[in-house]
């Protein structure tokens, strides 16, 4: 049988997932009357909660006896370590475009990683079916990125299809049959040039993708470049500066059908398979024949920007809703996760019983945290902090740039203007969007974007979209100013009573409800004014015949604002936590005693 391995890659929500159910199911892979869920390539529960692709996926269909291996790829930049992983696996790409809102900073990203692999990308605008689709624009503004990138004559020369994923349909013609995928299918066949790789010479693989399964163990996915592989076989590990990790055997050999992963005895060049047997092996270690000495070239990782400090639960209710609460457990989850997310690095903090951990982004290391919350550990999260480094020519200061793109309603463009401005954003373009919105390019810092988002949905009435990419290292920019508000402050233990809330509703806005345990140093608002400022929310009413508790009842309190895990993390200041439970998310002052408080605030002043 014939193959072909494609990626499917694009901006995050342009449709990818949505695509690759239709192609799953117009190339017979489900039976008729098979349930299968919408999206079923995000089989992730958070995947499924929040509408993204966190980690890639690897499927695979037959059309016209030919099996074409496809690769759905995470939208967002955060997880652009995965996208860039999987690219060294294919031999083309469908790049999936949105007729509305054109070409975006990820579609950027991921077309110029495409790009430099040497890829010939076929290009789909979709969602043709939108009411507000401008597919002759989207287009132009397709050919432009492709000719801005660098793109050689063969790759600008690039095939397009409009298409509606949603519908299950894709034409080469704009007003053309719309009855299903195959000109997809068949461009994808002719367009798509076979692996092509050395079957005679000994196996060699890069491993891509790392899973850990109950039964196999370690589960490593990759594409075989060389030679054949049988179950049984013998195999070894080679890290890429050419070490040794371990020898070993193929337990399980398996490749992808469908939504399913099959045993196969054998494998070949081209072949995309996973194998368990190995304990040591990781991401990007070369799996091959004893008789390799070389490792297989891989692809470098884009650095982390951004890192926070992981430490054990010290609070007053430290231990009374997880299970994994001690330094040892965090530690060993941390370090599980950099086996399969080569985006993240973990390394021990100068703090005790902490680590630091880096990675892309708020968004992925916030998904980290919601994983390991909902594995039921409990832990503190300090405020994030972007990774600066010297210049190694000039030994200049610099620190990580972000291009953002923000289409918003016109009577709200001023206001995102100046915030951005007060965070040492430098526009870079401003051009209308279709209708009455403006789309904005800013070049900003990335920890100039700490906090904001959530201020930009406030400030465009939750109407406007912001994207964003990481540029590159420039030189600092200069201080930027923090939070403007400070903090209501618990100064007892206890629970929280009606009445002592309803007496501190003028002072600011409430994260806490009454009959709610909190504890001193803890975090219970944002106070109206600059500075922070110590309450007694535990305080009851004092009782004698004129004053009965009857009419604490009365007492009508606004509902407290809820913070996510991700809005909390970006809210706190550098003398804050976040304390993250399988059941709460609390904000806290890193020193819980109001005279500490003090003591360190003196001690920064000196």
């Amino acid at each position: 049988m014939k193959l072909r391995n494609i990626a499917i890659i694009a901006h995050v929500d342009h449709g990818k997932t949505t695509l690759v159910d239709q192609l799953l199911k117009q190339s017979g892979s489900f039976r008729e009357n098979q349930q299968v869920a919408e999206r079923a390539m995000d089989s992730n529960d958070l995947e499924r909660e929040r509408g993204i692709t966190i980690l890639a996926k690897c499927t695979s269909v037959v059309w016209n006896d030919t099996r074409i291996n496809i690769i759905d790829t995470p939208g967002h930049a955060d997880f652009g370590g995965e996208v860039e992983r999987i690219l060294s696996m294919v031999d083309g790409c469908v790049i999936l475009v949105d007729a509305a809102e054109g070409a975006l900073p990820q579609t950027k990203f991921v077309l110029g990683k495409a790009l430099a692999r040497g890829l010939k990308p076929i290009v789909v605008v979709n969602k043709i079916d939108r009411g507000d689709a401008r597919p002759d624009e989207v287009h132009e503004e397709i050919f432009d990125l492709f000719a801005a990138l660098g793109a050689n004559e063969e790759q600008l020369d690039f095939p397009m299809l409009y298409a509606s994923g949603r519908q299950g349909w894709a034409d080469a013609e704009l007003e053309g049959a719309r009855k299903d995928l195959s000109p997809l299918f068949e461009l994808v066949l002719k367009h798509v040039p076979e692996p092509g790789l050395d079957e005679s010479k000994p196996f060699a693989m890069v491993s891509t993708i790392l899973e850990s399964d109950n039964f196999l163990g370690r589960i490593l996915t990759g594409r075989v470049e060389q030679g054949h592989l049988k179950v049984n076989a013998p195999i070894k590990a080679i890290r890429p500066d050419g070490t040794v990790v371990e020898q070993g055997r193929v337990t399980k050999l398996l490749s992808f059908r469908g939504l399913e992963r099959v045993p196969v005895e054998e494998a070949k060049a081209g072949d995309i398979v996973a194998i368990a047997g190995l304990s040591e092996a990781t991401i990007p270690d070369t799996l091959a024949d004893p008789a390799v000495a070389e490792p297989l070239p891989s692809t470098p990782i884009d650095p982390p920007t951004l890192s926070m400090t992981f430490r054990i639960n010290d609070s007053p209710l430290g231990g009374r809703e997880g299970k994994k609460v001690t330094s040892r457990q965090i530690r060993d989850r941390l370090m599980k996760e950099t086996e399969s997310n080569v985006a993240i690095k973990v390394t021990d903090s100068a703090e005790s019983e902490a680590f630091e951990v880096a990675g892309r982004g708020e968004l992925q290391l916030g998904v980290l945290i919601e994983n390991m919350r909902r594995e039921g550990f409990e832990l503190t999260i300090g405020r994030p902090r972007v990774l600066f480094r010297n210049n190694p020519e000039t030994g200049e200061r610099e620190e990580p740039f972000e291009e953002v793109l923000i289409d918003v309603d016109e009577p709200y463009s001023g206001v995102v203007v100046e915030k951005m401005s007060l965070r040492k954003g430098v526009m870079q373009d401003m051009r209308p969007s279709g209708g009455d919105k403006v789309r904005l390019t800013f070049l900003i810092p990335s920890r100039g974007l700490i906090g904001y988002y959530g201020e930009f949905l406030t400030d465009t009435r939750g109407t406007g979209i912001m994207n964003r990419l990481f540029h590159g290292y420039l030189p600092y920019a200069g201080p930027i100013e923090g939070r403007r508000n400070g903090a209501l402050i618990s100064g007892e233990d206890g629970q929280t009573t009606a009445y002592a809330l309803d007496a501190l509703k003028d002072r600011g806005v409430l994260f806490v409800d009454a009959g709610e345990t909190v504890y001193t140093g803890m975090v219970l608002g944002e106070h109206s004014r600059e500075n922070d400022l110590d309450v007694n929310p535990v305080r009851g009413k004092k009782l004698t015949n004129m004053r009965a508790s009857g009419k604490d009842d009365a007492v009508q309190l606004a509902p407290p604002r809820r913070m996510s895990l991700e809005q909390a993390i970006a809210y706190i200041d550098d003398d804050e936590l976040v304390e993250v439970t399988p059941s709460v998310v609390r904000i806290r002052k890193r020193y819980l005693d109001p005279n500490e408080r003090k003591k360190q605030a003196r001690k920064k002043q000196d």
